[in-house]
Parts: structure tokens; C-alpha cells; sequence
């Protein structure tokens, strides 16, 4: 993956996100960074829900939106509101290798099938809704998705830093993409 930059130590984090709450994330998450305290949020981390991802970091130090697939399309008010109300002025967003948002259409059986089955829906109630909503939500490449879900955003928050960032499940760390 000659996309990814891996941060092995703070000169490894691109110049444009050093001394910045992005950089204070890579630092706190890969390079074991101590603890500051904060009483508000320094940043917006929009990632995906996926439960096999933890972030090092303070407490307090992140407003956090976790989506499938950390698409942001459908919680733009909880953006809007993290910078308008929260003072937020940078944005990193995390996708992650093996995300299951990626080829729903090869989990289009077990979605109906389980959904009827946890979740007491007809059979056809939970093809419907798959129908309905996976092409919403279908992601073709974790990184190409983060990458254009952050162009998307840069305009329309133009003052806001956005950084594209990749979590490797294998090893548990952050990755910056190369744009």
C-alpha cells in the first residue's frame, strides 16, 4: 500500500498537520504522546463503526462520529454543529482496512436473513431495506472513499483542515493517505 504513510515517529507526520490537533492525534495514538488535559474538543474524528477500532487518546479531546464506512454524507448537521457550536477547526477522518461497507452486495443474504432473524423482520421487510438503503451507504475502496469524502468536505468547509487517515486493523495503528 504505497498510499499509506506510516508514522513511525513525529517527523514522519506531514508538515501541514504538525503542531496541530491531527498531529497531537498521530501522537497520542502511534507514538504513545502523554496525556494532556482539555475541557473542549480540539478536533472531529468521523470514522467508521467498526468495532475493532480503539483511538489512544484524552479524554475529551475529540468529538467523535462513527458511521459505516465514516461516511459523513448523512450527518452533516453533527459536522456543522462540532465546528459552529464545538469551535472545531480541523477534521481527521479515519477509515480502515477490512470494512465492511465495502462489496455489501456480497452481504445482501446474510443482512436479510439475520436482520429477520434478530430482528424480527419479515424476509421481505429486510430485502426491501437493504434494497432501499446499501446503495446509500456502498463503499468500492476504503481509501478512494475517504479520499473523495474528503474532498467533499473541504469545500464545504472550506476554513476547516480535513486529513485522510487510514486505521490498520492488523497492527492497530494510524496511517496518513497520500493525497
Amino acid at each position: 500500500m504505497d498510499r499509506l504513510i506510516p508514522i513511525i515517529n513525529k517527523q514522519d507526520i506531514p508538515g501541514n498537520y504538525q503542531n496541530t490537533p491531527i498531529g497531537l492525534l498521530l501522537e497520542y495514538h502511534n507514538l504513545s504522546l502523554t496525556f494532556q488535559t482539555y475541557s473542549n474538543a480540539q478536533l472531529l474524528i468521523g470514522m467508521c463503526m467498526d468495532n475493532r477500532k480503539h483511538l489512544h487518546m484524552p479524554d475529551n479531546f475529540a468529538f467523535i462520529i462513527r458511521t459505516g464506512g465514516a461516511n459523513l454524507r448523512y450527518s452533516e448537521f453533527k459536522v456543522s454543529f462540532a465546528i459552529a457550536v464545538g469551535g472545531v477547526k480541523h477534521i481527521a477522518l479515519i477509515c480502515h482496512s477490512n470494512c465492511g461497507m465495502v462489496n455489501l452486495a456480497s452481504k445482501k443474504n446474510q443482512f436479510i436473513e439475520k436482520l429477520s432473524e434478530n430482528g424480527g423482520w419479515t424476509l421481505e421487510q429486510a430485502e426491501e431495506h437493504f434494497n432501499n438503503y446499501a446503495p446509500m451507504f456502498e463503499i468500492n475502496n476504503e481509501i478512494d472513499f475517504i479520499l473523495s469524502e474528503t474532498s467533499r468536505l473541504r469545500l464545504r468547509y472550506p476554513k476547516v483542515i480535513i486529513a485522510p487517515m487510514y486505521y490498520k486493523v492488523e497492527d492497530n495503528l494510524l496511517y496518513m493517505i497520500r493525497e
